[in-house]
């Protein structure tokens, strides 16, 4: 019996620590297009993150992730590094700089081509 006791209260510590800093949030994403869905969620392929998606129509993202390996400031840092404000960084002027036309949000709306 105590050995049944001892078994189930083991199974229930590695089940609580499994969960324990796993964290889901939302902040907000500069953007237009899916060229920037694709690169802002690209960024967010870091140790830690478990899945992060942006929607081009909200500019939200929402982002799973380990609190024990990463923060969300990381995070946003990660994603301004590729020229996109994320929550209250603004995105690197020199990654702006060489986004496509399309996805330069400081500038205008972008305006699909028409091929």
């Amino acid at each position: 019996m105590r050995t049944l006791i001892l078994t189930a209260f083991c199974l229930y510590t590695i089940s609580t620590k499994a969960q324990v800093g796993v964290i889901t949030e939302t902040f907000t994403v500069k953007g237009n297009c899916e060229q920037c869905k694709d690169r802002i969620e690209n960024a967010a392929d870091l140790k830690g993150v478990k899945v992060l998606t942006w929607s081009p129509k909200t500019k939200i993202a929402t982002v799973s992730y380990s609190s024990d390996k990463i923060s969300l400031n990381q995070i946003e840092e990660a994603i301004a590094a590729k020229g996109h404000d994320a929550g209250p960084i603004h995105g690197n002027d020199k990654a702006y700089s060489k986004l496509p036309k399309c996805c330069k949000y400081r500038d205008a709306k972008c305006e699909e081509s028409k091929n």
